[in-house]
C-alpha cells in the first residue's frame, strides 16, 4: 500500500522526503498516518528494486532550511511500469481497509473495468461486514455495557452509509459519469 502511494505520487512529479510524507498523509485525509521511520526504509526498498531514484538538491538553494543537500526522488521508467501494474491489480487486498483509500486516490489512472471490479469487491466485503455488526449488535443487546452497544451501532452506521456511497459510485462508473475530472492527471496522461 505504501509503495503504491509511493509511486503514484512520484507519478505526478519528482519530490523530496518531507514533502512525500506532507502529500501522503493529505492524501489520505489524515485516515493515515506515515512516519518517516516507515517512509525512509520504503523509499530505499524502491531504489534498490529500480523503481525510484534519488539526486540531490543542491545545498544552499533554498530546498533545505539548513542549508544542506535535500534528496529528491524521481520514479524511473521501470516504476512507472509498476505502478501501472499495480493499478491493474484487482483482488480482495484492493478493497479491504488497509488498501482501499489509497487504490481510490489514484482512480483516475486506474482502468474503468478494474475500478468497478475493486468497487464490487468492496461493496461485498462492506456486506459481510455489516452481517456480522448486525450480530454483534443483537448479541450486544444483552449486555449490560451502554457503550459497547454504541460503538457496534456507530460501526454498522458507518459501513451502511458506505455501502450506500458505494452504490453512487458504482452507478456513476457504469453509465460513464466521471466523479470529479482531476485536471493534473489528465495534462500527465497527455505528455
Amino acid at each position: 500500500m505504501l509503495e503504491l502511494a509511493i509511486l503514484g505520487l512520484l507519478h505526478r512529479h519528482p519530490m523530496h522526503g518531507y514533502e512525500l510524507r506532507k502529500q501522503l498523509c493529505g492524501l489520505l485525509c489524515g485516515l493515515r498516518s506515515f512516519s518517516f521511520g516507515s517512509l525512509y526504509p520504503a523509499l530505499g526498498r524502491l531504489q534498490r528494486a529500480e523503481l525510484i531514484a534519488e539526486e540531490n538538491a543542491g545545498a544552499g538553494t533554498g530546498n533545505s532550511p539548513s542549508g544542506r543537500n535535500r534528496k529528491v526522488y524521481n520514479l524511473t521508467p521501470r516504476g512507472r511500469e509498476h505502478f501501472t501494474a499495480l493499478l491493474a491489480e484487482d483482488g480482495q487486498q484492493a478493497w479491504e481497509d488497509e488498501c482501499f483509500g489509497v487504490r481510490l486516490a489514484f482512480f483516475s489512472r486506474t482502468p474503468a473495468s478494474v475500478r468497478v471490479r475493486i468497487l464490487h469487491g468492496r461493496r461485498q466485503w462492506l456486506a459481510e461486514r455489516a452481517e456480522g455488526l448486525r450480530a454483534a449488535l443483537a448479541q450486544s443487546a444483552r449486555l449490560t455495557d451502554q457503550y459497547v452497544r454504541e460503538l457496534h451501532r456507530m460501526s454498522l452506521d458507518s459501513t451502511e452509509r458506505e455501502a450506500l456511497w458505494l452504490d453512487e459510485l458504482i452507478a456513476r462508473e457504469r453509465g460513464g459519469g466521471e466523479l470529479c475530472p482531476d485536471h493534473g492527471d489528465r495534462a500527465d496522461q497527455a505528455r
